[in-house]
């Protein structure tokens, strides 16, 4: 067992991409909760709003797609904790063109200073280089995600589908200009969870799961890593591809 939490502690971030109303951002909780990692997530966007000097309702529209923020938030971020990000004082702030480049460094520091959970914000694509972080998808059926934004939210069915759609547009636009990916590209990921057929304690149970077993395959090499790895060959030619000296000339085929 404690060789088992050793190595998760090898990992040094956990990424969750979600489809809204699918619950992502609850399993993140109870994930980094669990863990005892910090949650890196809304405590950006209060803090870009304090910046920028806008109210936070004005920053959350704009979230993973605003222009502009803080060069001095890159190297506090390695010293402060998710509940102190927001309230720190920064002076320097940068073109809003630059925003992009700065958010991929904001990313890269939190999760360069190791065990944090990560939600949104183009993390999946931002750390896709990096072998020890976990980069999970959360989705759901639409009608499991409109049940969940109307038990959630308290708000009726169209508003838990006009949200639901709104929600879903503005984050697979922000991805697609910015890093020419859509979230739902299913090898950005190291795990797709369905919950639709899950409570959320069990994904949460899957990740963890998951982790486990991609920290374990960090002293390996990747090239001893993947589907093939102590697999013998197979013992006769597989029969949706069969062998050359079964296959019948076109002209010879059309002759018969």
């Amino acid at each position: 067992m404690n060789e088992d939490i050793d190595s998760i502690h090898r990992m040094r971030a956990i990424t969750i991409s979600r489809e809204y109303g699918g619950g992502g951002g609850e399993i993140a909780s109870r994930l980094a909760k669990r863990l005892g990692w910090d949650l890196i997530d809304h405590a950006i966007v209060e803090r870009t709003a304090r910046v920028l000097g806008t109210s936070l309702e004005e920053a959350e529209a704009h979230d993973e797609s605003t222009q502009g923020i803080v060069s001095q938030a890159l190297n506090g971020l390695l010293y402060l904790s998710p509940a102190t990000m927001a309230s720190a004082p920064l002076e320097a702030f940068l073109s809003d063109e630059d925003y992009s480049r700065t958010r991929d460094r904001i990313v890269r520091a939190a999760a360069a200073r190791g065990h944090v959970v990560i939600v949104g914000r183009a993390s999946q694509v931002i750390l896709a280089d990096l072998r020890d972080v976990l980069r999970v998808r959360v989705i759901a059926s639409f009608e499991k995600r409109v049940a969940y934004v109307m038990q959630r939210e308290g708000v009726d069915r169209h508003a838990a589908e006009s949200r639901i759609h709104k929600k879903d547009h503005e984050r697979a636009k922000s991805l697609e200009k910015e890093y020419h990916h859509n979230p739902g590209e299913a090898h950005l990921y190291d795990l797709v969870l369905n919950t639709s057929l899950l409570d959320l304690e069990s994904a949460v149970d899957i990740i963890c799961f998951t982790l486990q077993q991609k920290a374990k395959g960090l002293a390996k090499k990747t090239g001893e890593l993947g589907p093939a790895t102590r697999l013998a060959r197979y013992p006769a030619q597989p029969e949706d591809f069969p062998s050359p000296a079964r296959l019948v000339p076109l002209e010879e085929a059309a002759s018969k």
